[in-house]
């Protein structure tokens, strides 16, 4: 029987138990990255996806860090630029920021000011959706700069831990290949 490209990607993402703290189930992406065949089909099924053209977007912005990964060639493939949001502290230029929430603390992510320009649309790219923080704050920095995003998309949601269900009720739709019950 032949698998969906949704159930294909699942089986290629490793589990690692108790990683970073004990009790949670760290899904490491690194495997689809490393097989250039299940490399192709992830790539291919988000490129397919934003060639549409009322999904096309203006510019791909990946979240630091595995967001870069998948939004350069995203970017390449859709033969559209692509800018970084990255961590405070790593940007040369001037830049906008946007502090969010994490589990114990904050967190702060910048982009340069001229990353893009008023009305763009962008496509939001990171690897997975857990809390949502990371993916509001860059959603927030690309408005503030006057853009529209116009999805945020990533490989894998947790839905458990209520990340896409903020960043739907902020009206961000998602695109997502591989939900993960259980965190």
């Amino acid at each position: 029987m032949a698998l969906s490209v949704n159930d294909y990607l699942k089986n290629n993402i490793r589990t690692v138990p108790d990683w970073t703290v004990a009790g949670v189930q760290f899904r490491d992406i690194t495997p689809l990255l490393q097989n250039p065949r299940v490399f192709r089909v992830l790539i291919d099924a988000f490129v397919h996806r934003y060639m549409a053209p009322s999904m096309r977007p203006d510019v791909v912005a990946g979240l630091d860090a595995r967001g870069f990964i998948l939004g350069a060639v995203v970017a390449y493939e859709l033969n559209v630029g692509f800018v970084p949001i990255r961590k405070k502290g790593k940007l040369p230029f001037t830049t906008v920021e946007e502090t969010y929430e994490l589990e114990y603390g904050t967190a702060t992510v910048e982009l340069h000011t001229d990353a893009v320009k008023p009305g763009q649309r962008v496509l939001l790219i990171d690897d997975l959706i857990a809390t949502g923080g990371t993916m509001m704050a860059g959603m927030k920095l690309l408005e503030k700069l006057g853009a529209e995003v116009i999805e945020g998309a990533a490989i894998v949601d947790l839905p458990e831990l209520g990340g896409s269900q903020k960043l739907l009720e902020a009206g961000l739709p998602l695109f997502t290949l591989v939900n993960f019950e259980g965190h």
